[in-house]
């Protein structure tokens, strides 16, 4: 399986489970997350981001943190939809995999 369908089902799984908590996250790439028309309140996009980072560790073995401090100072969130998430994990997993090689 491809690296970014394995981050597509991680990142599902983690919407899944946010879901099965009360909390509606449409399972669509363009659905807003964490922006001006985003779904996610503080609580719960912490609580969301911490579900995609055990799952992307899970599937992929490694400890791979997505939220840093460099994020604040990019210009696109990619924290904006469930495309650019994807998007961000996919680059964050190329520079992990260039670093360990």
């Amino acid at each position: 399986m491809a690296n970014d369908e394995k981050i597509m089902r991680a990142v599902y799984a983690a919407v899944d489970d946010l879901n099965d908590q009360g909390v509606e996250v449409e399972k669509s790439l363009d659905a807003p997350l964490y922006s001006a028309s985003g779904k996610l309140e503080s609580l719960d996009f912490v609580s969301f981001i911490t579900k995609v980072e055990e799952k992307i560790n899970a599937e992929f073995g490694m400890d791979l943190t997505i939220a840093d401090e460099n994020l604040l100072s990019k210009e696109k969130s990619p924290f904006s939809s469930l495309r650019t998430l994807i998007e961000y994990l996919e680059e964050l997993l190329k520079q992990e995999e260039s670093r360990a090689n």
